[in-house]
């Protein structure tokens, strides 16, 4: 297989995994019949966005907004505030809105693709999970952010079969 890379340094290093990341969750999510896609598979999960392949598309899509918002926010550009839910009642539904946030999170990066290490490390950034971030460990999180949820879901085909 044949990868377009981009020309733009670590930042476009990151955004080119972000999408790599998403690409293969979005690989396992078609594999999903829609009447699957809604079941409870994890009933008994303290955590509400674990309990269904469709609770966790909605957890990652809304997560996906909020890291690019914290971007956003440390560097003065606008942002949308981030939605409790996102139509991703089915596969289709949720790639298309997984799509629309990898957009979000291009535009985020429209001037940034030049960060230098020391813009990096002057702008930490603290989430609402109590953990300060630099620009490229937030970045760092989200990839791993949807590749842990991947393979959660993956984790619930098998149960399924």
């Amino acid at each position: 297989m044949h990868r377009q890379y981009r020309d733009k340094g670590a930042v476009g290093a990151l955004m080119d995994e972000y999408e790599r990341a998403a690409e293969e969750l979005k690989a396992v999510l078609k594999t999903v019949s829609p009447s699957d896609y809604p079941k409870i598979i994890d009933p008994d999960t303290d955590d509400p966005d674990c309990r269904s392949m469709e609770t966790i598309m909605n957890h990652v899509v809304r997560s996906g907004y909020g890291y690019a918002n914290y971007i956003r926010k440390q560097f003065g550009d606008s942002w949308t505030d981030s939605q409790n839910n996102y139509p991703v009642g089915n596969p289709d539904s949720a790639c298309e809105e997984l799509d629309k946030m990898l957009v979000y999170t291009l535009e985020t990066l429209d001037n940034k693709w030049n960060i230098t290490f020391k813009e990096v490390k002057e702008n930490p950034m603290k989430v609402s999970w109590g953990v300060t971030y630099d620009f490229e460990q937030l970045f760092e999180h989200a990839i791993v952010h949807i590749l842990r949820h991947r393979r959660q879901i993956e984790r619930f085909i098998l149960k399924l079969d």
